[in-house]
């Protein structure tokens, strides 16, 4: 059997430190070390996890073979390009970074040091998706609803990089088209930044896809609708179920009086499995040389131009306000 990885956690907040408790779990790995420049925090993530509160970054990257990276988003590149000079593999929360030129430092980093980089859009893992990849067929037609309550944290940049992002990288992936025409609107409400936004994006295939995202709202929502030749989908995000209607085989338009004698309904179920131990996994064997990263910095680098074209439309839209 192969030695444990040893691997570190940059930042071990209120996402980070999930990360360090699951990478505490895995069987392949060994997590030496955790950095916050909260030393009080750092110090209460290691000792609940046994591990060590390294007293600055560059003591746990003299520690490690992998890092994950769960700062806040002004930090990621300058946290990030640290790591990869010293040749360390990055697991880079989203968004990859602020703006698309700090994602290109990151990228040139990783490559000019040939390790890997990969992007934490965790819904790539969600267990309705997982369900669904069998039937997915070319969607032409996408719609994203995604919700949230109220939270300070994260409301360092806007909704569109902190939620509607997750759904933009679906949207590209599912697609596998660059985006052509964005028209988008939104404001303010709680934070200086856009707090709840609406977009309509055009791709050069021919499929659109109409995204909402707020975390000004009153319940959670995550849901997912993807509309091909065949049938449709309802995903909800948030359970990790779904259904998808397929229309049956040999149907003729003007046939049947029943919506049941168009479309077969497939209830979608996959394994359960924790999506943020699916993704710390994934990262682990690509380090390993076992597989290529599910998201790659390129990737995560469309993502984030696709949501500042986004935030750019927005602020040009006949409805726009003043935002930061």
């Amino acid at each position: 059997m192969k030695a444990r990885l040893p691997v570190g956690v940059i930042g071990v907040g209120a996402l980070g430190q999930h990360h360090a408790r699951h990478l505490a779990g895995l069987d392949d790995v060994r997590l030496v070390g955790v950095y916050d420049s909260d030393s009080i925090r750092g110090a209460k993530v290691a000792s609940e996890l046994g591990t060590a509160a390294c007293e600055s970054l560059d003591a746990l990257l003299a520690r490690v073979e992998a890092v994950t990276v769960a700062v806040p988003t002004s930090a990621h590149a300058e946290v990030g390009i640290r790591a990869l000079e010293r040749g360390v593999p990055v697991l880079m929360e989203k968004p990859l970074a602020v703006t698309v030129e700090e994602a290109d430092r990151l990228i040139a980093a990783a490559r000019r040091k040939r390790v890997q980089l990969q992007v934490g859009h965790i819904e790539r893992y969600n267990r309705a998706l997982r369900a669904a990849e069998q039937y997915l067929d070319g969607p032409r037609y996408i719609e994203s609803l995604r919700l949230a309550s109220f939270q300070p944290r994260g409301t360092d940049v806007a909704v569109v990089l902190d939620l509607m992002i997750h759904d933009l990288d679906l949207v590209l992936h599912l697609t596998g088209s660059e985006a052509t025409e964005v028209r988008a609107s939104g404001l303010p409400v709680l934070s200086p930044h856009l707090d709840i936004a609406n977009a309509r994006v055009e791709f050069a295939n021919g499929a659109v896809a109409l995204a909402t995202a707020s975390r000004v709202a009153r319940e959670r929502i995550r849901r997912l609708r993807l509309f091909q030749p065949n049938g449709y989908f309802s995903l909800y995000l948030a359970t990790g179920g779904g259904e998808f209607m397929r229309v049956r085989n040999g149907w003729q338009p003007g046939t049947g009086s029943e919506l049941s004698d168009v479309v077969e309904r497939i209830v979608l179920e996959a394994p359960e499995a924790d999506a943020l131990a699916l993704e710390l996994q994934s990262f682990v064997h690509a380090v390993r040389g076992q597989r290529e990263v599910v998201v790659s910095g390129e990737e995560g680098r469309a993502a984030l131009a696709l949501a500042l074209r986004v935030s750019d439309a927005v602020r040009t839209s006949p409805l726009a306000v003043t935002t930061h």
